[in-house]
């Protein structure tokens, strides 16, 4: 049910999933958290599991994810839920009001959830997913003792096409930037009704899969029947996050099913609670290139080009060196003498730096719109230049903003515009002909969008520049 005066959703299963009671229900997720066999971490942890059943059988597990995490100043909460009762092909965020529970009205953080609606054509608000779903409000008091202070943004996630799902994934990427006060909390349980033995050996499947961060295994497999967990899509979200933010340790921090509680052995429900976390070399400010590396780059790049502009072939990248494995956005720009000929890159990393940087090459050689594709006999006149870029970071004040330093993006829709940092230099514009001309020129959006960041999404990035331009 839903409430007129300030969207405000009611529970679903107060009363049945977990008490109704207010005190009640403090103490016992209290105990859940404070009786966890699992200290709270001292690194940053972005993203938990915890499982959804009733907290008879699933609360103690779900206990030791928020306990992991228990010392985070958490602001925001999204939470990715599975959808039970209602099929639909796309993700819904429910971004305004709040959500009810006996401990009280959790608001929605509205200018995150907003902004994460407004990513993507499949991003859209549906009720109906969240008429009769528990999946998703189990986990809401586990939030309001540990995180008093947090806003939540709901997301229930139907079964989307992989791409929608990684274009989820990117989104929220962007949103959460270089935030640390934002905790991801993904909803599932794993095997159904299957013979204890059957089912420890499923779910340890799927755990090690998760462990191992095989989003596109999961989906397919969950899809196939193959392996079973109901928030298969939101785990499948939350891992291509993980592969994006450069998080690489995943850990068990409990497994259990509903035979440990119940003791009946013969149909049984899987549980586990999983920290995700580890610290990205990609995107970082100060995890700089050394001259060897970028140089090997450059190498790179202009093997590339030259391969695939004289017999059509794009090398293999098979690079030893982990700092050039790291996932980074890039972009290259091609020169003929002073002359612009070609520049395309990737502001979010989508794979390897080294293959970033490959096909960045070749698309800015071959395929910018703006230039004729370079042709063999001018090889030998071109010199390239390569920016590597740290993780994008959303801005709301302008003075953050330091020409010459910081890269731009300014998006609003599926509208998206970005200046690299060098332009400001190129160009000698002022901040403001500089964000005039990114919103215009760049975005296809009002020349004064900027002017109000709070209606657009403003982002700000370093780079790493460098080229094999002779002195």
């Amino acid at each position: 049910m839903v409430s007129a005066e300030g969207f405000i959703k009611r529970p679903n299963v107060s009363g049945q999933f977990y008490t109704d009671d207010p005190g009640e229900l403090s103490r016992q997720v209290d105990a859940f958290i404070g009786n966890a066999s699992v200290d709270p971490y001292e690194t940053a942890v972005p993203i938990i599991i915890a499982p959804h059943a009733g907290y008879y059988f699933s609360g103690a597990v779900a206990g030791h994810s928020f306990k992991a995490v228990k010392n985070r100043d958490i602001q925001t909460a999204v939470v990715l839920a599975p959808s039970h009762f209602y099929g639909f092909d796309g993700v819904s965020i429910w971004d305004k009001g709040g959500f009810e529970t006996p401990l009280g009205v959790i608001d929605v953080d509205e200018d995150f959830a907003g902004e994460l609606s407004a990513a993507g054509d499949d991003f859209v608000f549906d009720a109906k997913a969240y008429e009769r779903e528990h999946a998703l409000e189990v986990e809401l008091p586990f939030i309001q003792r540990a995180f008093p202070e947090a806003r939540l943004v709901p997301v229930i996630i139907g079964t989307p096409t992989p791409k929608t799902l990684l274009d989820f994934a990117r989104a929220l990427d962007r949103l959460i930037g270089d935030r640390k006060d934002v905790l991801v909390v993904v909803s599932t349980d794993l095997s159904h009704y299957h013979p204890d033995e059957v089912a420890r050996d499923m779910d340890a499947t799927a755990i090690e899969a998760i462990k191992n961060l095989q989003a596109e295994r999961i989906y397919r497999e969950c899809r196939q029947g193959s392996m079973e967990m109901c928030g298969c899509m939101p785990v499948t979200a939350a891992l291509l996050l993980a592969k994006l933010r450069g998080l690489t340790s995943v850990d068990l921090l409990r497994y259990s099913n509903s035979g440990d509680v119940s003791r009946d052995k013969d149909r049984v429900v899987g549980y586990s609670a999983l920290a995700i976390y580890g610290q990205a070399q990609a995107g970082s400010e100060t995890g700089g290139l050394n001259t060897g590396q970028k140089q090997r780059l450059l190498d790179l790049a202009r093997e590339a080009i030259t391969t695939y502009v004289v017999d059509g072939r794009k090398i293999p990248v098979n690079e030893p060196d982990p700092r050039l494995s790291a996932e980074e956005g890039a972009f290259v720009s091609v020169y003929k003498g002073d002359r612009l000929r070609g520049c395309i890159g990737n502001i979010i990393a989508d794979g390897p730096l080294c293959g970033t940087v490959r096909n960045m090459a070749i698309a800015a050689a071959t395929e910018d719109p703006r230039f004729a594709a370079i042709r063999p006999e001018e090889l030998k006149d071109i010199h390239l230049e390569i920016s590597v870029l740290s993780r994008p970071r959303r801005i709301l004040d302008l003075d953050e903003i330091h020409l010459g330093r910081h890269g731009v993006i300014i998006s609003k829709g599926a509208k998206r515009g970005v200046f690299l940092p060098q332009v400001a230099d190129s160009t000698g514009w002022s901040k403001e002909i500089f964000l005039t001309e990114l919103c215009t020129q760049k975005a296809g959006l009002p020349p004064d969008c900027w002017k109000d960041p709070r209606s657009v999404m403003i982002e700000i990035f370093t780079a790493d520049v460098f080229s094999d331009k002779s002195p």
